[in-house]
């Protein structure tokens, strides 16, 4: 059972901190695939704040399908190089977008998202997909979010295989 009161107490800081604790029960814990990715997207929806959406898309057939996630419905599949999250996999980075509609290209799946962070899911040079964040308040990641969800990213590729999704 994972604990979430605990939260309210808690630094921004703080809450990462656990945010990864709770990620690495989760994964410790269950072998299953689909449910460590659906909880993955679950666990940053509840500890993050002022999220309008969190989730996955994963490489199909050379383009982003859309996986586990947190939020109102998404868009089904993006391309390579296109919007945030296609930028993230054909340059292999982070993307980190301070106000999505100055963004080119970028892909309104919500209306309401004003901000987004993307983190590749890179392991042994392949891109398999993507973590994509998004909120509704402009300029809502910073580096301290870039940081904690790198780590996030880094515990995943620790306990997954992806090449089995």
């Amino acid at each position: 059972m994972i604990k979430l009161d605990v939260l309210e107490k808690m630094s921004t800081e703080e809450k990462y901190k656990y945010m990864l604790i709770l990620l690495e029960g989760q994964l410790s814990s269950e072998s299953d695939i689909y449910a460590n990715i659906s909880n993955a997207s679950a666990i940053i929806y509840a500890v993050m704040d002022k999220l309008n959406w969190s989730g996955f898309y994963f490489m199909r057939n050379g383009e982003l399908v859309l996986g586990p996630f947190q939020g109102k419905p998404a868009c089904n599949r993006i391309k390579v190089g296109n919007g945030v999250c296609g930028t993230a996999v054909s340059t292999k980075e982070t993307q980190r977008i301070a106000n999505v509609h100055e963004f080119p290209g970028h892909i309104a799946c919500d209306s309401a998202s004003n901000s987004e962070i993307v983190i590749p899911l890179v392991k042994n040079d392949v891109v398999y997909g993507v973590l994509d964040i998004d909120s509704p308040v402009l300029n809502r990641f910073t580096e301290l979010e870039e940081k904690y969800l790198t780590k996030f990213v880094e515990k995943l590729n620790n306990y997954i295989n992806w090449e089995n999704l």
